[in-house]
């Protein structure tokens, strides 16, 4: 699979008791009953934790079985942990900023093309 590097950075928070967030700087949000869970694009100015994001070519849809296992499992292996963001077309995976080069040697180690 081709997979992408999402140009820029993400934020992961969470927002126990929130129902939607206070303003819109948002990428995706996921509704849980722990709360809200937010991806925003990362400022310069924050010191949270960044994620970077690797998303697939849209080839089959939802209906392709086996295209998120056949990412995760790779960066399992390399003890690279992951946050995952389902689209229609394709999966968004985020690692942790400071994982991203071992991330996308496992991918790479794995067949996955990665591109930025």
């Amino acid at each position: 699979m081709r997979l992408h590097i999402v140009p820029g950075q993400f934020l992961v928070e969470h927002l126990p008791h929130a129902t939607f967030p206070e303003d819109d700087e948002w990428v995706a949000l996921i509704r849980a009953p722990e709360g809200l869970t937010v991806i925003r694009d990362a400022s310069p100015f924050t010191e949270a934790e960044r994620w970077v994001g690797f998303y697939g070519d849209p080839d089959g849809g939802p209906d392709t079985p086996g295209v998120l296992a056949g990412i995760v499992g790779p960066l399992a292996e390399a003890g690279v942990s992951v946050f995952v963001v389902s689209t229609y077309h394709s999966d968004l995976v985020l690692v942790p900023e400071h994982r991203s080069e071992a991330a996308a040697g496992a991918l790479r180690d794995a067949g996955h093309r990665v591109e930025a």
